[in-house]
């Protein structure tokens, strides 16, 4: 790539889990000198994510299709044709950019359509291990299709152009995660060198039945005196576990309840075991710190995607999955409190997550995006 500087369009959108890897390349993209500019939505979530972390932010209205009501398919696309129009006007007056970069949903379709009209390169990056609809759809035309996990090859090895490049690069992660020491986030969260820091987290949605078996754990992780509990309920679910876990004040020395963390770099570096879902974004990070991890994949994911997830970190040795119908049975308490006693097996365990190399996602990322314009 030399040293030219590239101006990047980005468009990413709906959920954290598009954004923050959106993000991480982004940072990955400023710190070897590329201009970025993100295309989101006004109502959504990249409108104030986008902007805090000190990126352009274009407004970029779309509507999705819901394949049980057909008729959405119409004005969907009509909001499509409009947005691509605007855009055009914007390429006009403003310039276009070097290459563009959509992370799914539906905000991307109408950067990249335009793209590929007017001969942008343009690159796909798809976080989970089921392929979402606006990246199959948007795949033939791209000039790389960059993947976090293997298991998403199949999904785009029919759906990718004769000049595609397919890679897994990995799920990029910001660098206040993937930078995060140890020493901090057990300052942060107040746990000792000799103490055993068990991190529960797993979201507002679906999270409810992994607060429940981990609550039920109570008294024998707390038996366990040099054992530190940092809980992440999930902002609606806060309370309900508050009440059910009824911690004296002895042992809420020792069990750190919080609805959300927002130093979640810190949390993961601190952490000697995690116990979550497995989302795109949760497996990134976990990865890319190389925690041992117990993950639960939520049960109505989309394609039971969540247990492909997890697939990942256990085929690498770097993880255990439990189910979430047998998180009530004493397997799941019975793993976990293992893992909690057994150093040995973490450490081999953190090994094992190190040798997937997923710190270096946002640079192999940002790799192929520098490649694609050469």
């Amino acid at each position: 790539m030399g040293d030219a500087r590239l101006d990047v369009a980005i468009a990413a959108g709906g959920t954290a889990g598009h954004i923050n890897p959106a993000l991480a390349l982004a940072e990955e993209l400023c710190a070897r000198g590329h201009h970025v500019t993100f295309y989101g939505q006004p109502n959504r979530l990249e409108s104030r994510l986008v902007p805090e972390a000190g990126h352009d932010f274009v407004s970029t209205r779309v509507t999705g299709f819901d394949r049980t009501r057909p008729w959405t398919l119409v004005s969907a696309l009509v909001r499509m044709k409009r947005a691509e129009g605007e855009l055009a006007r914007k390429f006009d007056a403003d310039g276009a950019p070097d290459v563009a970069v959509g992370f799914g949903a539906y905000v991307e379709m109408p950067l990249l359509r335009l793209c590929y009209k007017r001969s942008i390169p343009y690159v796909i990056h798809e976080q989970n291990s089921v392929a979402g609809l606006a990246n199959r759809t948007c795949a033939r035309n791209a000039s790389a299709v960059c993947l976090s996990l293997p298991d998403a090859r199949s999904a785009f090895e029919d759906a990718v152009g004769p000049a595609t490049s397919l890679v897994v690069t990995g799920n990029p992660v910001r660098r206040s995660v993937v930078e995060a020491s140890r020493e901090a986030g057990r300052a942060a969260f107040g746990i000792g060198e000799d103490e055993t820091m068990l991190l529960v987290f797993g979201g507002s949605l679906g999270a409810r039945h992994l607060n429940q078996a981990v609550s039920a754990m109570r008294d024998d992780l707390l038996a366990r005196p040099a054992v530190h509990v940092v809980h992440s309920t999930g902002n609606e679910l806060f309370d309900e576990v508050v009440e059910g876990l009824s911690l004296d004040d002895e042992q809420a020395s020792r069990w750190d309840i919080r609805p959300y963390i927002n130093n979640m770099g810190e949390a993961l570096a601190a952490a000697d075991l995690v116990v979550s879902r497995a989302g795109a974004s949760s497996i990134a990070e976990i990865a890319a710190l190389a925690v041992p991890s117990v993950l639960v994949p939520y049960p109505l994911a989309t394609g039971d995607h969540q247990t492909t997830n997890a697939r990942f970190l256990v085929e690498a040795g770097a993880a255990e999955v439990v189910s979430d119908d047998k998180l009530d049975e004493s397997g799941f308490s019975e793993l976990v409190l293992g893992l909690v006693d057994d150093e040995g097996r973490r450490e081999a365990m953190r090994s094992s997550a190190r040798a997937l190399a997923q710190h270096l996602a946002a640079k192999n990322l940002a790799d192929q995006v520098e490649a694609v314009c050469m």
